[in-house]
């Protein structure tokens, strides 16, 4: 059934169990009622600069002034970027598991092709025509999926039972197209401070939405609204552009990290009953250069990083395998190894967490990746 606004706003009320997701009424009568949140940052995001591997010798000298200042520390190995307050904060009460060196099976450098590969499940872009939440949701029977977003995104088309509710429109502009609109302004004079004022504008106008928190946090509270109800879905995603930091990354991310952790604690604080039965999961397409660029940023990478966030996750620790920053460590000289396929992660979620079929796991859901296997320890 597809979801409106109307639907939205009764579901944000008091609503009789079995009137808008009845299959999921009975899933969750039944004790079936886990729930997974899939957040996608579109754009790749640079993992090196969200978790700060702070004993790597090497670190310092491949970002140089890029570096954060006043990390908050995990352990003696890695830090969070300053903008990370609450997932810090969950972290310490093991609730956040950040995942390193991970990334889908394609390792090229094309936002599409890695987006592609990542949502349909498969080894390669153009693997599947459906999505891997979609096809999950398919494999569990009387579940259905929602997508906060605008149209259906790859990760949730498919013939498995998946409806969209769009959010409002964004009040603001991409922070990506202002910065490359800047030097054309800066050259015009007549221009040049009507268009720095707006800038600054804009960056008020980022602040709006879901009581001040930004667009994210207004998705991810959209999300727990829904998942919240006793015969909510089960399974939601949530997606948001704007990490593609070819330049001036330190300022664009301080932005953008602040509103992923207004966005974990948007879905946290509007998800309580669920949260202990809850994983979130944050990705991205790939890592980015280990190096910083010449414009203050950084270029298409591999290696990348996760985030798991939940009352269920097994928190409070680093997972995965760090491959290290030496010159002879990287990925063609210049990226953060990739040690971890994805879709370990994503396994080790749904057959764990959403206890789907072993089988339908390795035959529909991500198909011919037998030789995948799920990673360990996780979940709490």
């Amino acid at each position: 059934m597809p979801l409106t606004r109307r639907a939205f706003l009764g579901a944000a009320g008091a609503m009789t169990t079995l009137t808008l997701w009845p299959s999921l009424g009975l899933a969750a009568l039944h004790g079936n009622d886990t729930r997974l949140l899939v957040v996608l940052l579109r754009g790749g995001l640079d993992g090196l600069h969200t978790l700060i591997p702070i004993d790597d010798p090497n670190y310092r000298s491949l970002r140089g002034e890029l570096a954060p200042d006043d990390a908050l520390k995990l352990d003696a190995d890695f830090a969070l970027h300053p903008s990370l307050a609450f997932a810090h904060a969950l972290y310490g009460k093991k609730q956040l598991l950040p995942v390193v060196a991970i990334a889908p099976p394609y390792q090229q450098r094309s936002h599409f092709e890695a987006q592609d590969c990542l949502e349909n499940g498969s080894a390669r872009p153009g693997g599947a025509n459906t999505g891997w939440l979609n096809r999950c949701a398919g494999a569990m029977a009387g579940t259905q999926a929602l997508s906060i977003t605008t149209v259906m995104p790859l990760i949730m088309r498919g013939p498995g039972d998946a409806s969209t509710w769009s959010p409002p429109l964004p009040r603001q502009v991409n922070p990506i197209l202002l910065q490359r609109l800047q030097d054309l302004y800066a050259h015009d004079s007549a221009l040049a401070e009507n268009f720095q004022r707006a800038v600054a504008n804009q960056g008020m106008a980022a602040v709006q939405g879901a009581g001040g928190k930004g667009r994210m946090a207004a998705a991810t509270a959209a999300a727990a609204t829904f998942m919240s109800q006793p015969d909510g879905p089960r399974i939601a995603f949530v997606e948001d552009s704007g990490w593609d930091t070819h330049a001036g990354q330190a300022a664009i991310l301080k932005n953008k990290l602040t509103q992923l952790d207004n966005g974990l604690r948007a879905f946290h604080d509007g998800a309580q009953s669920l949260w202990d039965k809850t994983v979130v999961v944050v990705v991205t397409e790939f890592g980015r250069t280990a190096r910083a660029n010449g414009t203050g940023g950084t270029d298409h990478g591999t290696g990348g990083l996760a985030l798991l966030a939940g009352g269920a996750v097994r928190g409070g620790r680093i997972a995965g395998h760090w491959p290290g920053l030496s010159q002879a460590a990287l990925n063609d000289g210049r990226d953060l190894r990739v040690t971890t396929d994805m879709r370990a992660l994503f396994k080790a979620v749904l057959a764990g967490h959403l206890r789907v079929d072993q089988g339908r796991l390795e035959k529909t859901v991500f198909p011919e990746s037998g030789k995948v296997r799920a990673m360990d320890g996780l979940l709490g």
